[in-house]
């Protein structure tokens, strides 16, 4: 009994020891344990940065310039939930972008939005801005009123 409550002490000891000496330092971690250093590789997570997309030559835009983000907000006084979308022009040249068509499957709204900031053409057909053109770093937002959110995302873009 007390051989196995040593071994138990040691072995806790050893693993408070080796957290007590681990070093973070970017991609790598260092284990500093009795004077011995291990290099262990570590999976990490890459920082979020604007970075230039592949472009085929002589290509100014692709729709990957453009990001739509949606979340849900208060709902509306009937119970109804809402949600805001926000769609924006995040090109690292500059680019201007018109005729913004979204995938918006059956898109409908019990709150009324604009036609001339979004409108639904048909089955997963949706216009941003009246098919006007979305400045580099400018951004539209609107807010739309269902049972259920609708996932979109852009199927076309025009480069201005």
């Amino acid at each position: 009994m007390k051989r196995e409550l040593k071994l138990a002490s040691l072995l806790l000891l050893f693993f408070l020891a080796a957290a007590a000496f681990v070093v973070v330092s970017g991609v790598e971690s260092s284990i500093i344990f009795q004077g011995k250093t291990n290099i262990i590789k570590l999976p990490h997570r890459k920082l979020l940065a604007m970075v230039e997309p592949n472009r085929i030559f002589g290509e100014k835009c692709t729709k990957s310039d453009i990001v739509v983000n949606q979340g849900p907000t208060a709902p509306l006084p009937s119970g109804i939930p809402t949600y805001t979308v926000e769609i924006s022009n995040v090109c690292a040249t500059s680019c201007n972008i018109a005729a913004i068509h979204l995938k918006c499957g059956w898109f409908s709204s019990a709150k009324l939005i604009n036609p001339k900031v979004f409108r639904r053409l048909g089955f997963d057909d949706c216009l941003v801005n009246d098919g006007k053109s979305l400045g580099v770093g400018e951004s539209l937002s609107f807010q739309y009123a269902n049972t259920f959110s609708y996932p979109m995302s852009v199927s076309s873009v025009a480069c201005v």
